[in-house]
């Protein structure tokens, strides 16, 4: 039987390293999150390298920056969007757990996209806002009490290790997984990504499409952590409610999509 991709991955962000090694089956030159926004007419298309890139600038951005540390918890109010695949990337590269829509009063810092910046406002900690513009373009004018993601993260080094070793028995994220409220370690975030990944068919030639958000489980497995977990990659989709039949059959055959989810 052929060992699963990343086999001695336990944690979420080894998934991803697992991408970069010399001669891993996935090649780091290929497509790895591919990302459209329909209301704009954004495409951004980022290879294993150059994803791992904007993790490795985020997390320490994180780290030396915001002053990071494991077992903080940072509320992600964000879609489902390249950017925010980066930054859950980078929470786990750092040890921190990621919070999806999680209640800035509670957490340690949030991160926030355009449409969440009041709620996130109720931060104590560090705030950080994503224009979520096309090119990764920064706010016209910076909100009042955050960190401009796009100014912030360009000057941080390509290169990221933690302070200290990430534990995969420490929890890495906070979801809902069928309705319900859960915790997960590193290890189980990755074992139920592998999980995903065998009940899905996946394997390192798939490429999926989700228009699914990050909110819960179900997203999270589609859009990102399945395809890591299987040496895959993602197409995802924004605001393409109003795309016809037609126009996503161009997209799923000119993307080359194996699965579509959402």
């Amino acid at each position: 039987m052929t060992a699963p991709f990343a086999a001695d991955a336990r944690t979420p962000a080894e998934l991803l390293q697992a991408f970069l090694r010399p001669g891993s089956a996935a090649d780091p030159s290929r497509p790895l999150v591919t990302f459209y926004d329909d209301s704009t007419g954004e495409r951004v298309e980022l290879s294993a390298k150059t994803f791992d890139n904007w993790v490795a600038k985020t997390a320490n951005l994180l780290q030396d920056e915001l002053n990071a540390s494991p077992d903080d918890r940072a509320a992600l109010l964000l879609p489902a969007h390249w950017q925010s695949a980066v930054w859950l990337l980078a929470c786990w590269s750092v040890g921190v757990v990621a919070v999806p829509q999680g209640e800035p009063k509670d957490t340690e810092l949030v991160v926030s996209g355009p449409d969440g910046l009041a709620a996130a406002q109720e931060c104590p900690g560090e705030r950080v806002a994503l224009a979520l513009r096309p090119l990764g373009g920064r706010f016209p004018q910076r909100p009042d009490g955050f960190l401009d993601y796009a100014a912030e993260v360009p000057g941080q080094g390509d290169r990221f290790a933690p302070y200290s070793p990430v534990d995969p028995q420490a929890v890495a994220l906070e979801t809902v997984v069928d309705g319900l409220p859960l915790k997960l370690t590193g290890e189980q975030t990755v074992a139920l990504a592998r999980e995903g990944a065998a009940r899905l068919g996946l394997d390192g030639g798939s490429r999926v499409l989700s228009t699914l958000s990050f909110d819960d489980w179900a997203g999270l497995e589609a859009g990102l952590l399945a395809p890591l977990a299987a040496g895959a990659s993602v197409v995802l989709c924004r605001n393409s409610g109003q795309l016809t039949e037609d126009q996503w059959q161009s997209r799923i055959d000119s993307e080359r999509v194996t699965l579509r989810l959402g």
